[in-house]
């Protein structure tokens, strides 16, 4: 059995003025984590992290994995949505992660990260950690006013980066989860797909809160702890609090919760 991970963190985005500061942090910190744990780890960091070179490196992990492998893929970055072009949303968005080239209008959507996952081998677990978030109002609140060393929110509003003529009339607010649709077998999200995912600083270093309680909660876990164990280490202990709004959500059958983390 083989361990293989992937650790993504973005806080350059070139033509947005939406800059982030704890998502390479979030990345290097999820692959020592990973890699004390076993696995063969792989890093995007900033411009490594174009839509490109996250399809291929996906598709490379997801194609050398056998059976009995396990697949973590971490993700600290904006997230964003995109109008629904082939009707599978009911909400009408298609909901996406943010390339590092994204204000070349580069978007790795959920049915894009659906088709990655869905050509693995029989009996390869996959597990997704996301620190970012995929919906919120799509005027921006007072988020983007606060100073560096206050939470900013890992959501990319589609007007900052999408042409007026691609954006939608209004539409429901609420999204459908696609990206808890990938394909993965478990996911752990930084928050409801309402809400944000903050970036913030713990004792004046950048890191995503979620990521920063994940990890906490994670060196403390015994030895033989669960997804579900974990999970609920994490909340309500440590987030949701007053200053960081967020409620981390794990999905996954009843099966797949009762795995050993990271095994």
């Amino acid at each position: 059995m083989s361990k293989h991970a992937l650790c993504i963190g973005i806080n350059d985005y070139p033509g947005t003025q939406n800059d982030l500061s704890g998502c390479v942090n979030d990345a290097n910190d999820w692959a020592a984590a990973l890699a004390g744990r076993s696995f063969s780890v792989l890093k995007l960091l900033d411009s490594q992290a174009t839509k490109a070179a996250m399809v291929a490196a996906i598709g490379s992990l997801i194609g050398k994995a056998v059976r009995g492998d396990t697949v973590v893929i971490t993700y600290s970055g904006h997230g964003t949505w995109v109008p629904d072009r082939d009707g599978d949303e009911p909400d009408q968005r298609d909901e996406a992660l943010c390339p590092w080239d994204i204000g070349q209008g580069k978007v790795l959507l959920d049915d894009e990260l659906h088709l990655l996952l869905a050509k693995r081998a029989a009996g390869v677990r996959i597990v997704l950690m996301s620190d970012s978030c995929h919906s919120g109002s799509v005027t921006r609140g007072d988020t983007s006013d606060l100073d560096p060393g206050m939470p900013r929110a890992r959501f990319l509003p589609p007007e900052t980066w999408l042409r007026d003529v691609d954006l939608p009339a209004a539409i429901p607010r609420r999204l459908a989860g696609g990206i808890a649709r990938s394909g993965g077998d478990l996911l752990m999200a930084g928050c409801l797909d309402t809400q944000y995912s903050w970036d913030t600083r713990f004792s004046g270093r950048p890191n995503g809160a979620f990521t920063y309680y994940a990890l906490k909660t994670l060196a403390k876990l015994g030895a033989s702890a669960s997804y579900a164990q974990w999970f609920k280490a994490i909340t309500p202990a440590y987030l949701p609090t007053n200053q960081l709004p967020q409620d981390p959500q794990l999905f996954g059958s009843a099966t797949a919760r009762k795995w050993k983390v990271f095994s």
